[in-house]
């Protein structure tokens, strides 16, 4: 991540963390990100800050705004300090609730979480009105969550003129993004294997490296996903420890569909992605992805929908090959080229997304140091 220059004036905000497309376009004269920049005792804030990092640089007098993101990696007992060091030296403390479903942890654990924040009366920011609903039944009362869309992926400005890589008849597939749980990479990769069988059409892998838990947790698809690739010379990989922005829209502009194959959810930056480019989502219904296609419809290109949220999960793989079946036939008739109309949409909507931002980061500013 880059530092982005701006006024003496702006409130100095530091994202926990700060390294996702989400993150760095959250800024203009009015506010800047602190991330990667240094401060006063020559130390520079690194883009995946942690709260324990935070607290060992206090007094907190360096920042206006804490900025949450990801929360359910961080100890709580770590996580009450930072708040109560942010109470201290008076710094506002936002939560953007990307995630209503665990990822990692499991629901009880994230709960605690959001229920520690929502004690510290915090300012709440949720991706669609479904989540905020969701925050509130979860939470027992009304946070007053301001709901605020994801935004580009993309910045419309790198895309302009931009146009997909020519098909030649073929049609090709992404997939990419870290191993997790809630993610069924392996069979989705089987099924389109034995699914697609004309030769020319191809699947492209943007993978993020692989860490030692991928391989000693049994449960992990990781080394199976890695058999099956081998055994299909349609299928390329590209391995990164974290793909640039420019490598992701590379490979989103060489492909037609883009697969999303979410056990479970709550919001999607790769359906965004999908929107931003044009891309065909194959992509199933759970959290509130749907909601995010509501907040565009018209706009852009309806997923590919198929339901891995309810019934019997020996069903999904025929969900999923159905969904590929309609995929296919969509791609051989319309048209999947980049919408400038909704490019011009996104900058609006950046706009607002920014005015949105600077009016919470602003309702008790503190004076700078």
């Amino acid at each position: 991540m880059v530092s982005q220059s701006a006024s003496s004036n702006a409130m100095r905000v530091v994202h926990l963390p700060a390294r996702t497309p989400y993150v760095w376009k959250l800024h203009d004269q009015r506010f800047q990100i602190i991330n990667n920049t240094t401060i006063d005792d020559g130390s520079i804030v690194p883009p995946d800050v942690t709260a324990a990092w935070l607290l060992e640089h206090r007094p907190l007098t360096w920042l206006d705004v804490l900025h949450l993101h990801h929360i359910e990696l961080e100890e709580l007992e770590t996580l009450e300090r930072l708040l109560d060091a942010c109470a201290d030296s008076g710094v506002r403390v936002v939560h953007t609730a990307h995630d209503i479903h665990a990822m990692f942890r499991g629901n009880d654990e994230l709960q605690k979480r959001l229920r520690l924040l929502d004690s510290a009366d915090i300012d709440w920011i949720c991706l669609t009105h479904g989540s905020a609903t969701a925050l509130t039944s979860l939470l027992g009362r009304d946070v007053n969550a301001t709901v605020i869309p994801h935004g580009y992926v993309a910045d419309p400005a790198t895309l302009e003129n931009k146009q997909r890589d020519p098909t030649q008849g073929r049609q090709r597939y992404l997939l990419f993004g870290a191993a997790r749980p809630n993610r069924d990479q392996l069979s989705t990769v089987v099924n389109w294997s034995l699914f697609t069988e004309k030769p020319e059409h191809e699947l492209h892998l943007l993978m993020r490296g692989f860490s030692p838990a991928h391989f000693s947790d049994p449960s992990s698809q990781v080394p199976r996903l890695l058999d099956v690739i081998h055994t299909d010379p349609r299928i390329k990989t590209t391995m990164r420890g974290y793909p640039t922005d420019d490598e992701v829209i590379t490979a989103g502009l060489a492909a037609d569909a883009l697969l999303l194959p979410y056990l479970w959810g709550s919001h999607s930056g790769q359906l965004e992605l999908a929107f931003d480019l044009n891309l065909l989502p194959i992509c199933s219904s759970v959290g509130y992805f749907s909601d995010q296609f509501d907040q565009h419809k018209g706009l852009v290109t309806e997923p590919e929908w198929f339901d891995w949220s309810r019934g019997n999960p020996h069903l999904f793989g025929e969900r999923f090959v159905a969904a590929l079946e309609r995929a296919t036939e969509r791609l051989a008739t319309e048209n999947f080229e980049p919408n400038s109309h909704f490019l011009e949409y996104r900058q609006a909507e950046h706009k607002q997304i920014l005015d949105q931002h600077a009016q919470i980061y602003g309702r008790t500013g503190k004076a700078h140091a």
